[in-house]
C-alpha cells in the first residue's frame, strides 16, 4: 500500500508541473502578443504623427478690428421739459429735420422781462433823441423874458438911487440896496437864460448815447432770448440714424445735456490694435484686404488713414529678462475702398 501510495503522489506532482509549465507557457504567449501589440501601434502613432507634421500647416495669423462711425450728439442751450419727439432710434435723419421739442416757462417769462425793458430804453432813447417839449421851451422863454424885465426896473432904480446918494439925498446903505438888487436880478436873468438854452438844445450827446447804448443792450437781451427760444426745437445738424435716445418725453433735461445721438453711417471705418512689429507691413496710404463675417465672410479692401501708439497702458511686456523688449500696441484705422452695404459699427472686420 506504501508502494501504491507513493506512485500515486508522483502521478499528481507529475499532472501539477505539467499544469504549470502550460499556464507560464499562456502567460508568455500573451506577454509577447501585448507588447507586440504595444510596439504596432507606436508604429503607427508615430506615422500618423510624422504625417501630421508634413501635411498640416499651422493658420496665418488674423487681427480682429472693429467697425465704428463718428458720432454726433444733439443738445440745446434750452433747460426744459421734453414736449415731444419726431423721431424715434434707428430713423434715418437728414441735416434741418427736427428731432425734438422742449418747453421752458422760465424762457416765456425771461423773453417778456427782456421785451419790457427793451421798451422801457426805446422810451428813453426816443425822449433823449427828441428833445424838450415845446411846452417846456415856451415856460423857459418866459422866465426869461421875466427876469430880463426884472433886471431892467432894478437897474433903473439902481441909476437913480446912485444920482439921489451923489446929491446926498439917499443914504449909501440905501444905494448898496439898490445895487445888491440890481446884481441879483442880472444874476437870474443869465440863470434864465441857460435854462431856455437848455430846452432849446435838448439833452446833452452823452445822455444821449447813453440812452441808445441802453436801448441795444436792451435788444441785445432780447436776442438772447430769442436764440434760446429757438433751440425748443432741436434741429439735425448733419444726415446719418438715430442711434440712441437719452431721455423719454416728459422728463427735464439741463443746458447742455445730450438728448440723442446720431450715426453717420456714410462715413464707417474699422479700428485694429496691432503689435508695432506689424506697422511695417501697414504703412500710411496702403490698400489692404479685410473680410467682414457679419456679411457672409465678405471680402473687401481698404485703405489706412490712421496710425497712432495707445499709450504706454496697452504696451505687451515681455516674458524673458533679457534678449526682448516691450512691444507696444498702436491703434490703425481703415476706410473702405467702397461703400459697403449693410456695414454697421460694432461689426468685426477680420486683417489677414
Amino acid at each position: 500500500m506504501s508502494t501504491d501510495n507513493q506512485q500515486e503522489q508522483k502521478v499528481v506532482q507529475a499532472e501539477l508541473d505539467h499544469a504549470k509549465d502550460q499556464q507560464r507557457t499562456i502567460v508568455r504567449k500573451r506577454d509577447r502578443a501585448l507588447l507586440a501589440a504595444i510596439g504596432v501601434f507606436s508604429v503607427v502613432l508615430g506615422c500618423v504623427a510624422i504625417l501630421g507634421l508634413l501635411l498640416i500647416k499651422p493658420p496665418k495669423d488674423i487681427t480682429q478690428g472693429q467697425a465704428d462711425c463718428d458720432a454726433v450728439r444733439v443738445s440745446g442751450k434750452t433747460p426744459g421739459r421734453v414736449v415731444r419727439f419726431f423721431v424715434n432710434e434707428g430713423d434715418v435723419v437728414h441735416k434741418g429735420d427736427t428731432l425734438a421739442s422742449i418747453y421752458s416757462s422760465t424762457l416765456d417769462a425771461k423773453m417778456y422781462q427782456a421785451q419790457s425793458m427793451q421798451q422801457a430804453a426805446a422810451a428813453t432813447s426816443q425822449k433823449a433823441s427828441a428833445g424838450t417839449r415845446d411846452e417846456l421851451k415856451k415856460s423857459a422863454y418866459n422866465l426869461w423874458q421875466q427876469a430880463i424885465a426884472a433886471e431892467t426896473i432894478t437897474q433903473k432904480t439902481y441909476q437913480r438911487m446912485e444920482n439921489l446918494f451923489a446929491q446926498g439925498v439917499v443914504t449909501e446903505q440905501k444905494r448898496d440896496e439898490a445895487k445888491a438888487a440890481y446884481e441879483a436880478a442880472t444874476a437870474a436873468t443869465a440863470a434864465a437864460k441857460s435854462q431856455y438854452d437848455m430846452a432849446l438844445n435838448g439833452a446833452q450827446s452823452e445822455d444821449k448815447a447813453a440812452a441808445r447804448s441802453m436801448e441795444r443792450a436792451a435788444r441785445g437781451s432780447v436776442m438772447e432770448v430769442q436764440s434760446l427760444l429757438e433751440d425748443q426745437y432741436l434741429i439735425a445738424p448733419c444726415d446719418g440714424e438715430v442711434s440712441a435716445i437719452y431721455p423719454h418725453e416728459g422728463e427735464l433735461v439741463a443746458m447742455g445735456a445730450p438728448v440723442m445721438t446720431i450715426s453717420k453711417l456714410d462715413e464707417m471705418w474699422v479700428s485694429f490694435n496691432v503689435r508695432e512689429q506689424m506697422l511695417n507691413d501697414l504703412p500710411m496710404g496702403k490698400q489692404v484686404d479685410v473680410t467682414i463675417p457679419a456679411l457672409g465672410d465678405k471680402a473687401t479692401k481698404m485703405e489706412i488713414f490712421y496710425i497712432h501708439d495707445r499709450g504706454s497702458y496697452a504696451a505687451w511686456n515681455a516674458t524673458k529678462a533679457y534678449g526682448q523688449y516691450d512691444s507696444k500696441t498702436f491703434e490703425v484705422k481703415m476706410r473702405p475702398v467702397e461703400h459697403i452695404d449693410n456695414l454697421r459699427p460694432g461689426m468685426s472686420v477680420l486683417l489677414k
